[in-house]
């Protein structure tokens, strides 16, 4: 009879017909109120039609059900629902009251400890993977006890000795299971040496790696383990054993780690003024030298000498070094000359050039490494013509160029921009551009780093932003260059993507994320580039979308890392867990995942609606869910890859980073979540008339702002002291007339100073006249005028006396505004119908006529698009901008 009455239900929520399977839900309720079943799948639909509140109200009513848990259908329905709504702790107690009717359900059981497992309750993990042993005897589960008392160690709040106490009984459970031969798997042994390792028992650790157990040869098998034998020897100041150990293992395998480990450990070896250090590093030379000769290790061998002599120089040996292998600078340019045809070569190399100008005489190794470059530049530029191999050493030589010029803190605007139109010509127009090759990409990237490197000290100091608009416009024109040349491009389209966004072409930075085709978190961690941009121009209601696209984005992978974690201890394969509990938490914590939906939640503020559909839509605003604490932004966790991005500065070298230079508007971190988070709370308090509240609000956005300095742009500043204006507007409603009139002349000062002048009366390029400030600040001044607008609604809904001069005062302003963006965009409008104009080109930059030679011989149709490009972007941002202002009325 039940199955029959559930029957619709289930076959609505199995074709994803929702709204049908409330219907249906609510029809059985309708004629048995009490029906538990139909309860439980009531609350999963809710859940699933986005009603959290209703279906949270009434899953957490059916829990507290007597026997409820006994019904099949609430045990399968409920946890479903709270895993939809993020309650983990009520997933979990759906299976722990479960228990008590089913105490020897192992599925039970299963399911209570990968939902702890999934969502850090570790404590009930222990608990369940306890109960599963003593349910089945089974060795598997004995080793999810292991890994649950390893868990509890790394992240319980528990005191030392409490600590100690579960490291112990996981040591003795681990130990007697490979004393008794169950310990069959390197999985198992990797839980096993995890366990010592936390304990610092390296030598009990050393002892187990080498023991003759039926592991053996599964560990001889394994690099990971081989590698981490020797690490121990290191670490167990047996320097000797663990270089015979690192030349048994490269004797069978290349492996960079090995090389590492056998170089500090030769250097280990020599002590103060010992003669015999000559012949260990000898014997090290030597041994690698073998190594090389053999196919396909080459790379390897080689590189472990330069490790080997930088080690020396570190280790206070630079005689020994010098005299028994070569000076570091040489055995760099060595390495470099044998493999400067393979793109890998500037990464293998960075590091060391980075680290002998920082921990020796800098200015003699920068002098030394310098004339090694300019020595082989010509010749290698010279054999470009040759083949791809050739190409590519030319490329790596102009890295190593622009690396020196980064670590001397080069500020000459001529040496960064030296080279370019040859770096370009490569790039673009060689027969090796039409075929493609790797070395063109590369090419026009490095050109690209460079001019924006030059614009940045050209003009960052000056007060001439239409000079460096115009340059770098110029770069946008070679990444556009290199883009159509190279359509996978990816890092070209990234900086593209800034250097518009830069331009206020919102359009334009969008086409050209949505075809990057990101596929991973690594690579999507890029998208704060473009998410929230569009807000930032204008195109309030067009972003909202791409906003919530990104944190749909980061909640999938979340849980497809809960799904990959739960395969883990199925599967045995315990070393993953850490990984993917790490990876999970960055991602639950993820900074670039808060700002996203900050800007979406931003977005949802300026969809239209009449004066009571904005006072109800605040007034039924969830602020608290969106409050964060100190502790909460602590936690966060930026997840961006910066490797992903062919970065050839170092990234503490500021100045010189792209990674920092390119970026539209400083890095959005904790304190613009704090703001970002503050200011609906503050508009919520107003409408709903909490005083009290709005108060303490107003003044903790006044400390976030203060705190914050300069990580928050000049844009957010100005939002947050046009918020705490119209905050202090509201409470100072019942006070003089004198009082609130000049609070309301301040809001409306801070307004127009974001509407700047008259542009028809200025004097200036057209770059100048549509600036990325310019539509950044108009944009300002509209959210804050937004926000006014919903305020003056609630004084007027609150029968305030001051409510009618402060809609007075808004209309005038409305008119002001209107007027001076009709200008702006009659400007736009004008230029997308006109030629090129000669500031977009080489009349103001000097260092960029080469390029526009370069460019305009084949693609001059590259400068005509990018122009409309830009134009075009304008013109939307302008119309969504009047649109907003139209419908604040």
């Amino acid at each position: 009879m039940e199955q029959r009455q559930l029957r619709p239900i289930y076959e609505a929520l199995d074709r994803r017909d929702y709204k049908a399977a409330l219907k249906e839900s609510m029809n059985l309720l309708r004629k048995n109120p009490n029906h538990l079943s139909g309860q439980a799948l009531m609350s999963l639909a809710l859940a699933r039609t986005g009603d959290t509140h209703s279906a949270m109200t009434l899953g957490q009513k059916v829990l507290n059900t007597a026997g409820a848990l006994k019904n099949p259908h609430v045990l399968q329905c409920l946890p479903m629902t709270f895993r939809l709504l993020g309650h983990a702790q009520e997933e979990a107690a759906v299976y722990t009251g479960a228990q008590e009717f089913f105490p020897n359900d192992k599925a039970i059981c299963a399911k209570l400890f990968m939902v702890a497992a999934s969502n850090g309750m570790y404590k009930e993990q222990h608990q369940a993977a306890v109960s599963l042993l003593k349910l089945t005897k089974d060795d598997k589960y004995m080793w999810w006890v292991v890994v649950s008392l390893v868990l509890l160690t790394k992240f319980s709040k528990e005191d030392e000795k409490t600590r100690q106490m579960q490291l112990a009984l996981a040591e003795r459970m681990a130990e007697k299971s490979l004393e008794q031969g169950r310990l069959t798997t390197t999985e198992e042994l990797r839980i096993y040496l995890e366990v010592l390792d936390i304990q610092s028992k390296h030598a009990d650790m050393l002892a187990v790696l080498s023991s003759d157990s039926p592991l053996a040869e599964k560990i001889s098998n394994d690099p990971d383990l081989v590698t981490q034998r020797i690490s121990l020897l290191l670490k167990t100041d047996t320097n000797d054993k663990a270089v015979e150990a690192a030349v048994r293992a490269l004797n069978a395998k290349d492996n960079w780690a090995d090389y590492k480990l056998c170089a500090e450990a030769t250097i280990g070896q020599i002590s103060e003024g010992e003669s015999e250090g000559e012949l260990l590093i000898t014997s090290f030379r030597e041994t690698v030298q073998k190594w090389a000769q053999i196919r396909g290790r080459a790379r390897g061998a080689e590189l472990a000498l330069v490790e080997l002599v930088s080690g020396l120089y570190a280790a206070g040996h630079q005689v020994l070094a010098d005299k028994t292998v070569g000076p570091l600078g040489e055995q760099m340019w060595k390495y470099i000359d044998q493999f400067q045809s393979k793109a890998i070569c500037f990464a293998d190399i960075t590091q060391y050039f980075v680290k002998q100008v920082k921990d020796t005489d800098s200015l003699h190794a920068l002098d030394y490494h310098r004339a090694q470059v300019v020595s082989r530049l010509h010749a290698a530029r010279s054999a470009t013509s040759q083949g791809e191999d050739q190409a590519q050493a030319w490329v790596t030589l102009e890295k190593i160029r622009y690396l020196l010029q980064a670590l001397s803190g080069d500020t000459s605007v001529e040496s960064w921009a030296e080279g370019t139109d040859q770096l370009l010509s490569h790039g673009l127009n060689s027969k090796a551009a039409e075929r493609k090759q790797a070395s063109c990409t590369d090419a026009v990237l490095l050109a690209s780093q460079r001019l924006i490197q030059a614009a940045y000290l050209s003009f960052s100091a000056s007060a001439d932003r239409g000079q460096l608009a115009s340059s770098l416009f110029a770069v946008l024109c070679v990444l556009e260059a290199g883009i159509k040349q190279n359509d996978d491009g990816f890092i070209l389209k990234i900086y593209a993507i800034r250097l518009y966004l830069l331009l206020s072409c919102y359009d334009r930075a969008r086409a050209l994320f949505d075809s990057l085709n990101v596929k991973s978190i690594q690579l999507d961690t890029h998208s704060y580039l473009i998410n929230g941009q569009g807000m930032a121009l204008g195109c309030f209601t067009p972003d909202l979308d791409l906003c919530y696209t990104g944190v749909g984005f980061y909640d999938r992978v979340h849980m497809k890392v809960t799904e990959h974690l739960d395969a883990a201890y199925m599967q045995g394969t315990y070393s993953n867990v850490l990984d993917f509990i790490e990876f999970g938490s960055n991602l639950r914590h993820s900074v670039q995942r808060e700002c996203t939906h900050r800007c979406a939640l931003r977005g949802e503020g300026f969809e239209p609606g009449c004066a009571d559909d904005v006072l109800a839509k605040w007034t039924e605003a969830d602020v608290v869910s969106i409050e964060h604490t100190e502790e909460s932004l602590a936690k966060l966790h930026d997840n961006r890859d910066i490797k992903a991005m062919s970065l050839l500065a170092p990234q503490d070298l500021i100045p010189y980073n792209l990674e920092v230079l390119t970026r539209p508007t400083p890095l959005p971190g904790t304190q613009w979540i704090q703001m970002y988070s503050l200011i609906p709370q503050i508009i919520h308090h107003i409408v709903t008339a909490d005083t009290e509240a709005l108060e303490t609000k107003a003044r903790s956005l006044l400390l976030t702002v203060s705190e914050a300095g300069d990580l928050l742009s000049a844009q957010d500043k100005m939002l947050a002291c046009g918020i705490n204006q119209i905050a202090t507007l509201y409470t100072r409603a019942s006070d003089s007339q004198q009082s609130f009139n000049n609070q309301l002349d301040d809001l409306l000062a801070t307004i127009r100073q974001g509407l700047s002048q008259d542009i028809a009366s200025q004097e200036v390029t057209t770059l100048e006249a549509i600036s990325s400030t310019l539509l950044r600040d108009i944009t300002t001044a509209t959210e804050i005028y937004t926000y006014a607008i919903t305020a003056c609604y609630a004084l007027e809904s609150q029968r305030a006396p001051s409510a009618r001069a402060v809609r007075q005062a808004f209309m005038k302003l409305r008119k002001e505004a209107l007027q001076r963006m009709a200008v702006l965009r009659s400007l736009a409008n004008g230029y997308v119908r006109g030629a090129i104009d000669e500031h977009w080109v080489g009349a103001n930059v000097g260092f960029s006529g080469p390029i526009f030679e370069c460019l305009s011989s084949k693609r001059k149709s590259v400068i005509d698009s990018v122009a409309k490009n830009c134009f075009n972007g304008w013109i939307r941002s302008i119309k969504n901008l009047v649109v907003q202002w139209e419908q604040c009325s």
